[in-house]
């Protein structure tokens, strides 16, 4: 079968699409015929090694796919995943409604529960509330829009093109604001009618998460899930905290895995409000899985919008 491999650690260049042998199903486990991958950000991590969980040489990358097993399609997580066959534990195959497409299924399988999760499990969004998604146009952010909308809370979007953020509006954010680190604490704060706001969803790390802590308000929460600017940000004093009461959490979602109700029953909630209407997923781009590399270089570029799927039939 073809896959995507990887023999050094790097950026994009590392990924070569080249003949392996097919995988093995072992007791519990079946071979899935692979129609949709799902790539995150965290594959670009995965590919540097600089992901929170160990790599190890060599790697096929990535960690979701549907794929079909007995004529029936179901999304997974799965080790490997860049490929055209995928090991699958048959305890977690996750059935697809024939309502829901490959790449709306792909979206929630990392990034619709971490959304789900930084808003709901970690932050405690409660009716009423502020909450500044950043990254707004991307896979999480997307996603997080809707659901906070839902959930009822002002939405301010942050996001780098004006592009971007007419999408974050259109998906229901209030306000989209300018990415750009300078004044960024001020714009987040205008943004909020001159109020501090009470909840950050932060994934690009750095200055960017300094300010976001600066503009966050008594009781307020940042929920940090992601590092995607490589910069670490400024440490924090728990005595920094204890002016405003604020907390800081982080989320990394392999902390969910095999919990049946932080993941499948999460991902049973997501297809409903997708097959409703009542959240839109926005695939941004489909490549195939030959043009992997292509693909990490867009979602680096901060080019991408939506979910980014890899398509080995194409």
């Amino acid at each position: 079968m073809k896959a995507i491999k990887i023999t050094e650690f790097g950026g994009p260049e590392v990924m070569r699409y080249i003949d392996v042998e097919d995988p093995v199903a072992g007791d519990d486990e079946v071979i899935l015929e692979v129609t949709g991958i799902g790539i995150n950000y965290a594959d670009t991590h995965q590919t540097e090694d600089s992901y929170l969980s160990k790599q190890e040489l060599p790697l096929i990358p990535g960690l979701e796919v549907v794929g079909t097993f007995e004529g029936k399609r179901y999304l997974t997580g799965a080790p490997n995943a860049y490929a055209e066959k995928v090991v699958a534990k048959k305890n977690q195959l996750i059935p697809i409604p024939d309502s829901i497409t490959d790449g709306q299924a792909l979206s929630t399988f990392v990034q619709g529960t971490t959304a789900w999760h930084i808003l709901k499990t970690i932050g405690h969004l409660r009716p009423g509330e502020s909450v500044v998604v950043h990254a707004a146009a991307g896979g999480v952010g997307t996603i997080a829009i809707q659901l906070a909308k839902m959930w009822g809370a002002k939405v301010i979007a942050v996001a780098s093109t004006q592009e971007k953020r007419d999408l974050a509006k259109r998906l229901g954010a209030d306000v989209a604001i300018d990415g750009a680190v300078e004044g960024l604490k001020e714009r987040i704060i205008e943004a909020n009618g001159g109020e501090r706001v009470d909840i950050v969803l932060e994934m690009v790390g750095g200055k960017t998460f300094d300010r976001s802590l600066e503009a966050l308000t008594t009781f307020g929460r940042i929920v940090t899930y992601g590092m995607a600017s490589r910069e670490p940000m400024s440490m924090v004093h728990p005595a920094q905290l204890m002016g405003r009461s604020q907390t800081i959490s982080g989320f990394w979602l392999a902390n969910c895995f095999g919990r049946k109700e932080l993941m499948a029953d999460v991902i049973a909630e997501l297809f409903t409000l997708i097959a409703k209407g009542s959240i839109e997923v926005i695939v941004g781009a489909t490549y195939p899985l030959a043009q992997a590399a292509e693909a990490h270089r867009s979602i680096l570029a901060r080019a991408s919008t939506g979910k980014v799927v890899l398509d080995p039939r194409l």
